[in-house]
């Protein structure tokens, strides 16, 4: 599959993979603060963004498209950042093909399973009557019977794109709400990847707890956790500048 990506910056290669609901676009004001030591590519996954929709919407699919993604591009051992999703997608390729990348950052997730949690989500995008939407006001007004945050639901209808008559969805809405039960599958208990990793949280977040860090530390020996304080989950939206902070001191750290 190819998929869309953006570049931003020069030098050694690094991967951004977004997360469910997002796109490539998230990323662009993280990969601004990394531009001067590396050249970001930001992808839009699967079933998200501008990429190709599929009706297959798992892991293994999406390990495809990463590996392909490096040979097409001819990358050699690019560093790889994942968020949420992305970062299960990252977690995954790194024991899989440890040989092709270099560093592991994983943003506010871990290597666990995790129960389906979108489920009010995925039934408020689904209960848009999207072909009778006139404006992003009436999607917002609609979507907000489900989802109280302005600040998510804004994100969420970043996927409504305009069409000649009126609006769609630039996600796959279908297929990832049927296949949603795939987005929290965890690591086996054998996978290990024993290169440098860094794992970052927000610190009102509940994705890595404390006690978590004990099976971070199974699979990946060489991980540090780094908290950012008073952030959710959405770390790159709401503390870009923290967070570019110490993606610039990891990756240029030996």
């Amino acid at each position: 599959m190819n998929l869309f990506y953006r570049t931003q910056g020069e030098g050694p290669p690094l991967i951004i993979l977004h997360g469910l609901f997002g796109s490539a676009d998230n990323w662009i004001p993280i990969a601004k603060r990394l531009e001067k030591i590396r050249k970001v590519y930001m992808i839009d996954q699967r079933n998200h963004g501008q990429s190709p929709h599929h009706p297959n919407f798992n892991y293994d699919c999406m390990l495809d498209d990463l590996y392909t993604f490096i040979e097409q591009h001819n990358l050699e051992a690019p560093d790889i950042l994942g968020h949420s999703m992305g970062g299960k997608v990252a977690m995954h390729f790194a024991v899989k093909y440890p040989d092709e990348l270099s560093k592991l950052i994983v943003v506010d997730i871990g290597p666990k399973f995790y129960p389906i949690h979108h489920d009010v989500i995925l039934e408020g995008l689904k209960d848009i009557d999207i072909k009778k939407i006139k404006s992003r006001e009436q999607a917002d007004a609609e979507l907000a019977d489900y989802v109280e945050s302005i600040i998510v639901r804004k994100f969420l209808l970043k996927n409504l794109k305009r069409t000649a008559g009126g609006y769609d969805w630039k996600m796959n809405l279908d297929v990832i709400y049927d296949q949603i039960a795939n987005v929290g599958t965890g690591l086996k208990s054998k996978d290990r990847f024993s290169h440098d990793t860094l794992f970052i949280r927000g610190g009102l977040s509940n994705y890595i707890l404390d006690q978590d860090l004990e099976n971070i530390k199974i699979h990946f020996p060489k991980a540090t956790l780094e908290t950012i304080p008073k952030t959710s989950h959405w770390v790159h939206s709401e503390k870009p500048e923290e967070l570019a902070d110490i993606l610039n001191h990891f990756l240029q750290s030996k």
